[in-house]
């Protein structure tokens, strides 16, 4: 604990002591002090006078004995305060604290040691306002075999995320931007921007970034299994998936959710929570990644935000009344929930002119326990345990509410799923 958070503590218990001393004389004084002893104009009233001052000596050690008392009371309510105060201070640290880590990630902002090594072989530009490297272009284009349509990982909607060969045993992935519009711009920047201030094991690593002119690119860690979106709605329906593989996936998730709304400040709402933007490595270990609409928490009431989202995904109080709140990220949570529960897309076709929302067709079902294992996606219907399956489907119940308000914290939803994941792949579940 710091010498300034004891001082005013220390400076009060000098005060009491000093006014109850200045009590004790000024009560010594009065006893002792000549104009008010008695007077005994009698030889005959001395043994009565003797009386009075071994009456008055008791009455001032009881004063003393008073005096400190009281100093010694006064001084444990003082301890037991700063105790109390100290524990509030180390359960609730401040939010310069709080703002200290994010800042400390920004200074840093640098890829992970694993990956500053592997650049060692790559000719760099230089670095980004000092610490984001930037990769000569040409590198860029070699490394990618001119952008060749077989090295493309995915679409997105300013361009395409292509794999790239920098050097043996050295791939990563490379988002090319055409960087025409404003907003795209933004969205380039803003997500090297944040990308560059947050560091977490469930966040995507950004490794450098390069410009073409109007092209932007942003070179990021490879996950080699691709997006979840890819995993359970592409040729393989989910079937590498296991139960436990994709409840790993939605603690992987929550967990990156927990550092952004919990751990930034100020917290970080990511906009673009969705299947596609959950990857996942050679060991399906998830990382949310795509920060182009990310914004930091309360910016939205200072400018006017576009909205952005993906259908399906946006929590209606955003769609409706533009109203964004972390709440937002968490119904966007629930989707993903539903998607790893029931492998259906968050939208589907009924016809060429009508869609019907995953929520809307399983909110009835999923809490009526005889029809809920009828919608669970085939892959797993027959290898789990129904209990732990009924909390999962509660939980995502929870955060798909329409009003805000009844929505789970994060926090809240990654604590309900942490017992359900065995040990070892994250949770407390001993199998």
């Amino acid at each position: 604990m710091k010498l300034h958070f004891l001082m005013p503590h220390m400076v009060l218990l000098i005060i009491i002591i000093h006014e109850l001393f200045c009590i004790h004389i000024s009560a010594e004084t009065l006893v002792s002090s000549p104009q008010f002893s008695p007077i005994t104009p009698l030889s005959s009233s001395m043994p009565r006078q003797v009386e009075e001052e071994n009456h008055q000596k008791d009455y001032s050690h009881k004063k003393v004995l008073l005096v400190l008392v009281i100093i010694a009371i006064a001084l444990s309510v003082l301890i037991l305060s700063i105790l109390c105060l100290w524990i509030y201070h180390i359960k609730h640290p401040s939010k310069s604290k709080r703002k200290n880590v994010l800042n400390s990630d920004a200074e840093k902002g640098n890829p992970p040691a694993q990956f500053l090594s592997k650049f060692s072989s790559i000719e760099l530009v230089g670095l980004k306002k000092g610490c984001i490297p930037i990769i000569d272009y040409k590198k860029i284009e070699k490394s990618t075999n001119n952008f060749q349509e077989n090295n493309i990982l995915g679409i997105g909607g300013f361009g395409c995320v292509y794999k790239a060969h920098f050097d043996e045993n050295f791939d990563v992935a490379v988002k090319k931007l055409h960087c025409h519009t404003q907003n795209a711009l933004r969205e380039f920047e803003n997500e090297v921007d944040l990308l560059s201030k947050v560091q977490h094991p469930n966040i995507i690593s950004l490794l450098g970034c390069s410009n073409d002119g109007d092209m932007k690119f942003i070179v990021y860690e490879l996950m080699e299994n691709g997006s979840l979106e890819a995993q359970l709605h592409g040729p393989s329906r989910g079937s590498g998936l296991t139960w436990h593989a994709r409840l790993k996936i939605a603690l992987d998730t929550a967990r990156a959710l927990e550092y952004l709304h919990e751990h930034c400040y100020p917290s970080v709402i990511h906009r673009d929570m969705k299947s596609s933007n959950i990857l996942l490595d050679e060991n399906f270990n998830a990382k949310l990644s795509d920060f182009g609409l990310a914004i930091i928490d309360g910016s939205q009431k200072k400018k006017n935000i576009k909205l952005s989202g993906t259908l399906g995904y946006v929590a209606p109080e955003y769609l409706l009344d533009g109203k964004l709140s972390d709440k937002s990220d968490v119904y966007a949570y629930g989707v993903v929930l539903l998607e790893l529960l029931l492998g259906r897309k968050p939208v589907e076709k009924l016809s060429a002119a009508q869609c019907q929302s995953l929520v809307t067709w399983a909110m009835p079902q999923l809490t009526d326990r005889s029809k809920l294992q009828n919608i669970v996606d085939p892959v797993i219907k027959n290898s789990m345990d129904l209990k732990h399956l009924y909390q999962v489907a509660a939980v995502a119940v929870l955060c798909v509410q329409p009003e805000p308000s009844y929505r789970p914290l994060i926090t809240d939803v990654l604590h309900s799923l942490i017992p359900l994941v065995p040990v070892e792949l994250g949770g407390t579940l001993r199998v």
